[in-house]
């Protein structure tokens, strides 16, 4: 009973922490996501999220979490400009197109986008909404993607609510 409990909660968000902070994101539950992998360093953790019903050969839609541990006060064009250049290694014809950002925010943070209609090694398109934000002790890297050559306007408007709705908290005040 426990470990469905657990479980359960898991579905309604996620949490990637480093030290006592966390980023809290509610993954929609309709999808009825499974993590596809969960890596741990000493400089970052990682987890990999896929729907229920989904592989990790075939998924549709694959959601990333990346806490940096130690980042602090990167800008965040610096940031996208990372993220984009590191998609432009292996797709030369990746677009990227910000969409917004708040560097007033206690906890800055940027939210675009990166189309890539193939890759080096992958004739497969691939598209993600990016949303990065700052931590206290980490810098909090998300994505959702997906396997198509460009993302729908309501596909970005509904991930972007649910990014810009995640915070970072404190772990002692997270009772889960």
């Amino acid at each position: 009973m426990k470990s469905i409990l657990i479980t359960s909660l898991f579905f309604f968000f996620s949490l990637i922490s480093f030290g006592q902070e966390s980023l809290k994101i509610h993954w929609l539950e309709k999808y009825e996501w499974k993590v596809l992998s969960n890596q741990e360093s000493e400089s970052m953790h990682m987890i990999e999220l896929i729907p229920g019903k989904e592989d990790g050969q075939n998924w549709t839609k694959l959601g990333q979490m990346l806490s940096i541990k130690g980042a602090k006060n990167i800008p965040m064009e610096e940031a996208q400009k990372m993220m984009f250049q590191q998609t432009k290694t292996t797709s030369p014809k990746a677009k990227l197109t910000f969409l917004e950002k708040d560097e007033n925010d206690p906890y800055p943070w940027i939210l675009f986008k990166i189309e890539s209609p193939n890759f080096t090694d992958d004739k497969n398109p691939e598209s993600q909404l990016w949303y990065i934000k700052q931590g206290e002790t980490s810098l909090f890297v998300n994505f959702i993607a997906l396997k198509k050559k460009k993302l729908k306007d309501d596909f970005v408007d509904e991930w972007s609510k649910v990014f810009k709705e995640s915070e970072v908290v404190q772990l002692e005040n997270v009772v889960e």
